[in-house]
């Protein structure tokens, strides 16, 4: 998996429908979508339970490009490797889920994924400064983590900050929360390059009628 900065689209399922989960995720990907956004909650970390890794590895084969997971879960590392098996490409974990977050990116890059680093919107970016060499991505949340579908927190400056730390390091910066063609074009001109999209995407549309997915990905490109 090559790097680059170019912006990429990551539908969050969890706006999807539930009962359709390996044909949405087929569905946005032939409108358009770079990645899939799988949003794992636990009901302790967050307050909601969405799915585990078998409802992942039930998707993996209907998904062509990357499959993005995203562990809003404590503890996280006994569960790494079910994600890796489920067929994850990355897997990201919250520095602020346990005390060991070096040994738990350690664990995702040793389990063959690549790891990311996810930022609660009341935690500043020097929390990571010390990760960047062991890290392929920073999510940057602009929701506090739990629900789809909440009001954009302004993150722009956190987001720059970290791009002026990474530097010339091969790592994403993510925004997750709130991403439409509004909001979008901030993070993407502070330095972000995946933008997670949950209600914004699947607004409108459905299995039966994909095309409105295609059209709400087509506007947050063209706002940026």
């Amino acid at each position: 998996m090559s790097f680059d900065r170019s912006i990429k689209i990551a539908p969050s399922i969890l706006a999807a429908d539930f009962a359709n989960f390996g044909a949405e995720c087929a569905a946005v990907e032939s409108q358009g979508a770079d990645w899939i956004h799988v949003d794992v909650m636990d009901g302790h970390f967050v307050p909601n339970i969405s799915f585990g890794a078998t409802t992942c590895k039930a998707i993996r084969p209907h998904i062509k490009g990357v499959m993005d997971v995203h562990l809003m879960i404590a503890p996280i590392d006994p569960y790494i490797q079910d994600f890796a098996n489920a067929g994850a490409d990355f897997i990201t974990a919250h520095v602020e889920a346990g005390p060991h977050i070096h040994r738990t990116l350690q664990a995702i890059r040793g389990a063959g994924c690549k790891a990311g680093v996810a930022l609660n919107p009341g935690t500043p970016a020097s929390a990571v400064e010390e990760l960047l060499d062991i890290v392929d991505l920073v999510c940057v949340m602009t929701v506090n983590p739990g629900f789809g579908g909440q009001s954009f927190i302004d993150m722009t400056a956190k987001v720059r900050a970290l791009r002026d730390m990474i530097g010339d390091r091969p790592v994403h910066i993510e925004i997750d929360g709130g991403v439409d063609p509004k909001t979008a074009p901030l993070v993407a001109a502070a330095g972000a390059d995946v933008l997670v999209a949950g209600s914004a995407v699947f607004r409108g549309g459905s299995v039966n009628n994909p095309e409105p997915y295609g059209a709400n990905i087509r506007a947050i490109r063209e706002a940026i």
